[in-house]
């Protein structure tokens, strides 16, 4: 993924910010609460006791969390992530405080939280590390995508949950493998992951996605053209010849442009010619299960759908 600056309207609120930072009140550390080092993408945070009063500041940190138990008290504008976790985890959404977006969290909005802890990465949020980190201790994943695993267990150390998230992915392991063996041979199946974006413009998900880090770890493979260690390639509907793979996951759209896109494009050769077409292995996919969640929580949810498709085959 393209590395993210914020904006300079952001950086002047965040500096206004920083110099008031020491006003915010932490709540009180209970006396018997052990302080550990934290150490991440910008450094290394000192964390006392169970943070409380947490700020999530993208998807995956939002995905990582809830998924631990914790509901956090703010969260950026997620294109409906935050209600599907909810459901998923048994809260109400309407606790969390929408402290706007992922480009532009409100600093403002945040400091009024008084949180505890704040969770993000440097891909969206490097340049107001210094501006988060005033208003309370601030962790940082230094990247996205593929390395979800990693970030999830960065963010229990740093909730002093990494027993329960070592857990989990122990869990995910066993559920991998078992799909795997439902598949049968998903090391001899080549799989393509397309998101029809609208505009002529498809996105063929690659190895270093979150997506294709799930179907990477059930074994499956990519067909040399769409084989990638980046996030994805980009095609358009003449390129779509590159898609030679066995299987082909599809989501009909991003966006009323998408759907059309995608709508006008199944009726013709272009689409039908396709080897995992012409197989019947082309299988639709929920843009909103594969593609919010970049967490354990989202795995999770492909995976249910794997196991769906792996039975109906």
């Amino acid at each position: 993924m393209a590395r993210r600056t914020a904006p300079l309207a952001l950086l002047a609120v965040g500096a206004l910010l920083a110099g008031c930072g020491s006003d915010v009140a932490a709540p009180a550390a209970a006396d018997d609460a052990t302080t550990r080092s934290v150490v991440h993408a910008m450094g290394t945070t000192e964390i006392t006791g169970e943070p409380e009063r947490v700020v999530v500041l993208d998807s995956g940190e939002l995905d990582a969390v809830t998924a631990l138990g914790v509901v956090p008290v703010g969260t950026v504008e997620t294109e409906g992530l935050l209600e599907e976790l909810a459901t998923a985890h048994g809260f109400d959404a309407a606790d969390v405080q929408v402290v706007g977006s992922i480009a532009e969290p409100d600093l403002e909005a945040v400091a009024a939280l008084q949180p505890d802890l704040i969770l993000t990465n440097t891909v969206r949020h490097e340049a107001i590390y210094d501006q988060l980190s005033a208003l309370a201790p601030t962790v940082m994943a230094a990247d996205l995508g593929a390395v979800w695993q990693e970030n999830f267990l960065l963010d229990a150390e740093a909730l002093g949950m990494t027993d329960q998230a070592e857990a989990m992915l122990a869990d995910y392991d066993d559920r991998v493998a078992e799909i795997g063996a439902a598949w049968g041979d998903p090391a001899g199946t080549e799989v393509a992951v397309l998101r029809f974006m609208g505009g002529d413009q498809i996105r063929a998900y690659a190895r270093g996605s979150f997506i294709g880090s799930v179907l990477e770890d059930i074994g499956f493979t990519w067909p040399a053209a769409l084989d990638s260690p980046e996030n994805r390639v980009e095609l358009t509907a003449e390129s779509l010849d590159l898609v030679t793979s066995d299987v082909v996951f599809w989501s009909p759209g991003f966006g009323d442009g998408g759907v059309a896109e995608s709508t006008s494009l199944m009726s013709g050769e272009l689409w039908t010619s396709l080897p995992p077409v012409q197989a019947g292995a082309a299988y639709e996919i929920d843009d909103s299960r594969w593609f919010l969640g970049l967490g354990p929580t989202g795995a999770d949810l492909v995976l249910d759908d794997l196991t769906e498709i792996a039975a109906s085959r």
